[in-house]
């Protein structure tokens, strides 16, 4: 679930905190169970055959060791989850700014006329071309952007032609000589929120909906 950057962080807070508390008592209750285990085995050892020093001290040390692993372990968790409301602080600021991020969706500029996108290309390329297609996959215009050198790129086309109220999407098609460029499509969106859950960090996008923060590719 999607949440605003102040509300998640008063209920990690929250939840960190209720973490801690459990994870102390269940350290304690191993350890209360531990001593009056031992205390049963000490009350009940055959007085011809009483356990040594040894055992005894080979048992305490064991509990320790066991002990001291979980509450490591319960600092390590409590670690992650501070950090992850600390991200999702930081992140707040990303709060009405544009991004790239990964996605196909063509936007348009305020006034309508223009669509903008980007493209990530992972080597130069010497022929880029975009096309633009409806939903349904035909193909309503090629253009071409040249010759391109590695690394990201942003465009923008004329969009006057193109059908009105139409999500409109795009696709690279980039190629170097005879062989094939890997690339990358970024589409330009707003950020409406921020979030975390069990995957990490993300951001609610004005168009994409809710996107892994590691899908962003720049901040505008």
């Amino acid at each position: 679930m999607t949440v605003t950057a102040a509300t998640s962080s008063l209920a990690t807070s929250k939840t960190a905190t209720e973490t801690s508390g459990l994870a102390n008592t269940s350290s304690t209750e191993a350890q209360d169970r531990f001593l009056k285990l031992l205390v049963a085995q000490l009350s009940n050892q055959d007085p011809m055959n009483p356990m040594d020093n040894a055992q005894m001290t080979s048992q305490i040390a064991q509990i320790n060791t066991v002990t001291g692993i979980q509450q490591l372990n319960d600092t390590m968790k409590n670690m992650a989850t501070q950090m992850s409301a600390m991200q999702v602080l930081q992140a707040g600021n990303l709060v009405g700014h544009n991004v790239l991020a990964e996605g196909d969706k063509l936007t348009f500029d305020t006034d309508g006329k223009t669509a903008v996108g980007a493209i990530e290309l992972d080597g130069k390329a010497t022929d880029v071309k975009i096309q633009v297609s409806t939903p349904g996959g035909q193909v309503i215009d090629t253009v071409s952007l040249g010759a391109l050198a590695a690394g990201q790129h942003g465009f923008s086309l004329d969009a006057t032609k193109y059908p009105a109220d139409t999500e409109l999407k795009f696709k690279v098609i980039a190629v170097n000589g005879a062989d094939t460029v890997t690339s990358t499509s970024l589409m330009r969106d707003k950020v409406v929120a921020v979030g975390s859950d069990a995957s990490g960090l993300n951001l609610t996008l004005l168009n994409a909906g809710s996107t892994p923060y590691s899908s962003v590719h720049a901040v505008l």
